[in-house]
Parts: structure tokens; sequence; C-alpha cells
């Protein structure tokens, strides 16, 4: 691989290491404090355990995303003398669903909202705020992230399919990722059958992850 291209692979490598280590802390956080269902629930997680409203409010996820884009580049670059063409149109499709993601994040807006909730005592701004509260939530949990979902699930799908015809990475790698991806074919949001595909595809995510993560170091010595 050219010598240009390792930094990209240096990068990546420590991009994956952060989400190896981002992806469990998040589990544990949602395992012990659950989901807020309602806007004051927000306002009040927000309000008493700011780190934990970050991580609800998908702050960690984003930021994940920023660094997937880092590896979907050093995807590219290992993976491009396979087929050039399928990986251009794989990778721009999951970078449109990052941006359309990251675009919609709420988070600071959340926290912003929640302090200035607790920081007024008239009853009217309150509702205001409350208000502003839920399209917040709407927009952030809307169609945006459905699309984000299900584009990044073909950008994973379509980087399998072109790894399983290489050796750097290797065939048990690629079926790895495409079982990661048709998990993460149905978004999160889609009731109860999204949130079990979800939980799933996070096993063979991380399995994933350590794998290319691994193969990523090779390549930037």
């Amino acid at each position: 691989m050219e010598n240009d291209y390792k930094i990209v692979f240096k990068v990546a490598f420590v991009s994956t290491i952060i989400m190896l280590i981002i992806i469990p802390i998040q589990i544990i956080v949602f395992a012990i404090f659950p989901m807020s269902s309602t806007i004051i629930e927000w306002f009040e997680i927000f309000n008493k355990y700011p780190i934990i409203g970050l991580f609800h409010s998908d702050f960690f996820l984003m930021i994940d995303n920023i660094l997937m884009a880092v590896i979907y580049l050093a995807f590219y670059h290992s993976l491009k003398s396979i087929n050039k063409g399928l990986l251009q149109i794989g990778i721009i499709i999951g970078l449109i669903g990052i941006a359309a993601y990251v675009s919609t994040c709420k988070t600071f807006e959340l926290l912003t909202l929640s302090n200035n909730y607790y920081k007024t005592t008239s009853e009217i701004e309150k509702n205001i705020i409350i208000s502003s509260g839920q399209t917040m939530l709407a927009i952030w949990q809307g169609t945006a992230f459905d699309v984000y979902y299900v584009l990044n699930a073909i950008t994973l799908l379509i980087v399998s399919l072109v790894m399983y015809r290489n050796s750097i990475f290797g065939k048990r790698t690629a079926i790895i990722g495409l079982i990661t991806g048709f998990f993460m074919i149905i978004p999160s949001t889609v009731g109860f059958i999204g949130l079990i595909f979800s939980l799933i595809s996070l096993i063979p995510w991380y399995i994933f992850a350590i794998r290319f993560g691994k193969i990523f170091k090779t390549l930037s010595v």
C-alpha cells in the first residue's frame, strides 16, 4: 500500500480504538439509566446528570459517526483495487447518511433548553421551552435518523461484499460485516423488531471492528 495512505490507516486505527471504547460505555449507561420518554424527563436528566444526557442524546454516537467517516476512507483505499466503482457508490451513500444524521443531532439544543427551563420561573416561558423541546425530539428521532441508519447498513453490505474478494481482510471478516449489515438494515426506531435487530447487530459489529482495526494497524506501518 502506498506510503501516502499510511496516515489514513493510522487515523482509522485510532478511530476504531476510540469506537471500541465508547460502545461498551454506551451499553452500560443505557442499561443503568433508561431512555427518557418525555421532554420533561429529558430536561431532568440533563439537569441532574449532564454526562448521561450527552449519552442519551447521542452525542457520543455523533462522535462515532465522525470517526466512521475516516474508517470509510480507509476502507476505500484498502479495497479500491477490487472494485473502485462499487466502493465509491457505497462510501458516498454512507457519507450522505452520516451527514443527514449529524446535521439533525440536537444534543446541545436540548442541553440549552434544559438550562433555560430550570432558570425561568415563568410558566408561559416553560411551556414554550417544552414545545421547542418536543419539536427538537421529533426532528432528531425522525426521518433523518432512519435514512442514516439504512444508508449506513447498505454501505456496510457493499464494503463487506467487496472485502470478501480481498485477501488482506479475509472472507471471515467480510462475512461478519455482512451479518452486521443485515441486522442494521432495520432502523432501531421501527418498534420492537428494530430494537432487537439493533442490539443484536452490536455483537458482530464489535467483532468486525476489532478485525478491521487490526488490519488498519498493519497497513499503517
